[in-house]
């Protein structure tokens, strides 16, 4: 199976699966992006999976069933594009061989899902939307820091080998802030470097790996004693022993992080 991230509008990818043949798309926001490569790659669309209902990530998704026939999958709660068939925790979609667990990841928006495939060529491998990103999370638009911490812990403990395949190229300005929250963590300032070449060879720092944002993701490391005080100098009614509180005085930081 063959995986791409299909760049659209500024720093989004929409990510395709395919195998010569078929394909799945997931949060296609540009369906002019994903119908170039169909047509390119002489590919048929089989499926579409969506996280979310933001524009950036539903804006292909009517063109692209209207243009192919796809299924399209989504979240139970949230307003998207029909026909749609609605998913939350613990449902299973099977395509082209592959069984997707949805996983329900509550806070950048209220009903936000993420699929989680357990192999996919013998490695796992992650849809997570806005909720995680490589070295940050998303911001919580619908969603309260409670939520956000739950949801970032049932990413956290899936397999560290999993791939995560995240919907925004912002891996460098995440970086950057976390060097600020947690200037000592030496695998984040070498993640820093190679996520900097990455970029200066004009190639995505994505897909990153559970493993790699327990390291050196500073939202999934608020029970980390530097990460905490980090919080606590930021926002001083932080509670440092309380990974919420923790998050809260975080996502309210990178927000005008700069």
């Amino acid at each position: 199976m063959n995986l791409l991230p299909l760049p659209a509008f500024s720093d989004n990818y929409i990510w395709m699966m395919h195998d010569g043949k078929n394909a799945i798309v997931v949060d296609p926001g540009d369906a002019d992006a994903v119908f170039d490569v169909l047509r390119g790659s002489g590919l048929s669309l089989a499926a579409i999976l969506v996280t979310h209902h933001h524009g950036d990530h539903v804006g292909g998704v009517e063109d692209l069933h209207a243009g192919t026939g796809a299924r399209v999958y989504g979240p139970a709660n949230e307003i998207m594009p029909e026909p749609i068939t609605r998913l939350a925790q613990g449902d299973v979609v099977e395509e082209m061989g592959l069984k997707f667990q949805v996983i329900d990841v509550p806070g950048h928006t209220s009903g936000h899902i993420a699929f989680f495939c357990p192999d996919m060529d013998g490695t796992p491998i992650l849809f997570c939307g806005d909720t995680l990103f490589s070295g940050g999370c998303g911001r919580l638009f619908e969603g309260t820091p409670e939520q956000m911490r739950a949801s970032l812990d049932a990413l956290a403990a899936l397999p560290g080998n999993t791939r995560v395949c995240c919907a925004h190229e912002y891996t460098l300005s995440n970086l950057k802030f976390a060097r600020a929250v947690e200037p000592g963590n030496a695998a984040l300032l070498k993640y820093q470097q190679d996520c900097i070449k990455l970029r200066n060879a004009d190639q995505p720092t994505l897909p990153s790996s559970i493993a790699t944002e327990l390291a050196v993701n500073p939202f999934l490391r608020t029970r980390e004693s530097e990460v905490a005080q980090s919080a606590k100098t930021f926002n001083a009614s932080t509670n440092p022993s309380d990974a919420t509180s923790v998050l809260a005085a975080l996502r309210e930081w990178k927000n005008n992080f700069r």
